[in-house]
This record gives C-alpha cells, structure tokens and sequence, in this order.
C-alpha cells in the first residue's frame, strides 16, 4: 500500500488529446505531483506547461526521463504500437501504471504487461473511459435486466477532416479503427454480458489510398458468447464516412431493449467531435411483455441522465479511480483480464477480415 500522506509521483507519456487530458487531472488534483512531461518533441511539453501555468521538466527520450523523475507512477498516452515497451520498462522499474487502451496493440503485448504487473504487484489501470461515465454505467445496469441471451449493436463511425482526418492517418501507420475503438465498446459488452466470447468474425475495407499498405479505415465485427449473446460493432475513419447513423448504442434481450438516445451525439456534423463521442443524455428502456389482448403492458421509461460529466472530467474521473487503485490497493485483475479480453475479440475480428475466416476463440 503506497503512502496516502504522500503524492503519487507521475510521469505522463504523450500530450495528445487523452495525454493532456490526464496530465490536467493529475496537475489538479491533490493526490498526485507530475514530476515530467515525455513527448516526441519539446514544443508539446511546452505547449502543457504554459496551459498549466506550470514548469514541469520536459523529455524526449523515454528512459532517460524513467531514470531521472523516478515515478511512483508513469501514465501513458501515447500511440498503441509504443504501449508495450513503455508499460513493461516502466514496471521493471517498480512503477504503477495508467495506460490509455488498447493496453497493447497485440493479444500478446496485453498479456505480458498483465503478467509482469502481477508479479511486481504493481496496478495497472487502462483507459476505458465509459466505466466511468454515470450513464454508461446504468446503460449496463439495465442491459442486465433483460434476459439472456442479448443483441448489443453499436457504432461510432467519425467523419474526419483537417487535424483530425492527419491524426487518424498517424493513428494507422500501427491500428486499425475497429482495433482502437472497438476494444471500448467490446469492452461495454462484455460487462454486459458477463459471458465468455467465443467467436469472432470481421469485415474491413480500405475507402483511401493515404494509408500503408494492408491497413484499412473501415471495419466491422461480429461476436458471440458463450451464454448466446451476440454483438457487432462497427468503426471508420476519414473525410469519406457518412454522418447518417453513425452513433448506434442499442441493447435487445427477451424482456426488452434499452438504447442511447442522446441528440446532440448523434448530430448531423459532430462525428469527430470527442466530447460527443461519450454523450448520452437519456436512455430509453422498452419493456415487451404482452397483454393477453396483444398489447405492451408497460410503457416505454426516458431515464434522464443529468451527470454528464465532459471529456476532461471524466479523464479525472478515471486518475481518481488509478488513485484509489494505488492507495488503497485494490485488487485489479478483473479490470485487467477484461482488457486482455477485449483485446483478444478486435484482433480476432481483424484477424478474421484478413483470413476470410471466423476465429474460434
């Protein structure tokens, strides 16, 4: 158990949007001190610190800002194909860890980072923003009541441009979209469910010639469970994506549905607007029992949900959550083993759109 009275020292890798985001929740709050600011070029750090009103020490080079800081804790937002080889220096050298998801952009990166944290007893905590969300979290509380087995349909297809359209093609130099958003809300499902995935198939298609050679920008998956449930969920990137339709967050089981309706999230020309992207604004919840003349019995439920909290407080959200993890040494190995979990479903739907072939898992 770390010491409550003292601040846990970060290091914060990556000053993208989800980097700064969690260097301003660790520069906010008491339980954490920032001891460095890693980023490919000094211009990023420079750019926080003035945000910040700070003088935090700034690095290029990963290791030598290890070596120097010392952290009690290293988060790391940085680009998936990098996670692996931050996250296991970092624990070699005794340190927690935040790390933004995918915890890895391979099954097998994910497995030894879980594995090396468990034998430094060391906590690892990955970015799944949507636990952490108060309506996300009643969406799962009322998918659960609807019987087995489940239909969960979902997407978040992003119509990009400008900074964003460049973001996302640096994005693809190492992942695809189904890989780096699918773990979330895979990751919905399985909590949901609380069922074994055991099958997986997967369609993509490359809609631009800007990208390397094999990645593709669109991509969908199919999963099934081991209690019957099943689930798709869709993702694309790029200036040539609709906007119709894309933001589906939809639960089916045999006593009803519950869907996401959240307007402003689903607006016409806000794809790639990230605070959208975690807006609910209210769930609709559809009872289906049948009177013996054929009528709903129940009427449709409208939960308002009025925490709805931004991008930026819910990344606090989560560092309170690392905290917690941290002081009060909470046991993590459910969080962990769903990552791996998560992980193992959008490689296979990859794995699969790439073979033509359904995985077995």
């Amino acid at each position: 158990m770390t010491d409550t009275n003292s601040p846990v020292r970060v290091l914060c890798i990556g000053a993208g949007n989800m980097g700064r985001a969690h260097a301003k929740a660790y520069h906010e709050m008491d339980g954490f001190e920032i001891v460095g600011i890693c980023t490919r070029s000094l211009e990023s750090s420079a750019r926080l610190n003035e945000e910040f009103g700070s003088s935090y020490a700034q690095f290029t080079d990963f290791d030598k800002a290890l070596e120097e800081t010392k952290p009690d804790a290293v988060c790391i937002s940085t680009y998936p194909d990098t996670h692996a080889q931050f996250a296991i220096a970092a624990l070699n050298a005794g340190c927690h860890l935040f790390v933004e998801k995918p915890l890895a952009d391979s099954v097998a990166g994910a497995e030894e980072i879980v594995a090396l944290a468990q034998e430094k007893n060391r906590k690892v905590v990955i970015g799944y923003i949507l636990r952490h969300h108060p309506s996300w979290e009643k969406f799962v509380e009322l998918a659960r009541t609807l019987g087995k087995p489940l239909v969960m349909r979902m997407n978040l297809n992003q119509q990009s441009s400008g900074d964003m359209w460049e973001t996302h093609k640096s994005l693809m130099t190492s992942i695809s979209p189904i890989v780096d958003c699918g773990v979330h809300y895979v990751d919905m499902m399985c909590l949901m469910t609380r069922a074994k995935p055991v099958r997986v198939s997967g369609i993509g298609a490359r809609l631009t010639d800007e990208l390397p050679d094999g990645m593709v920008n669109y991509g969908q998956l199919q999963v099934t469970f081991d209690d019957g449930s099943v689930g798709w969920y869709e993702a694309g990137w790029g200036p040539m994506m609709s906007e119709t339709a894309f933001f589906v967050k939809d639960v089916v089981g045999p006593k009803g549905s519950v869907s996401i309706v959240a307007d402003s999230a689903s607006e016409r020309g806000k794809s790639d607007d990230i605070d959208s992207h975690s807006k609910t604004e209210n769930l609709l919840l559809h009872h289906s029992e049948l009177s013996p003349e054929g009528a709903f019995m129940r009427d449709d439920e409208v939960f308002n949900v009025a925490d709805e909290p931004d991008h930026d407080e819910l990344c606090a959200r989560e560092q309170a959550y690392f905290l917690n993890a941290v002081c009060e040494d909470i046991d993590l190995t459910d969080h962990m083993n769903d990552a791996i979990n998560s992980m193992k479903i959008v490689a296979a739907a990859d794995e699969s759109f790439r073979t033509g072939k359904t995985i077995e898992l």
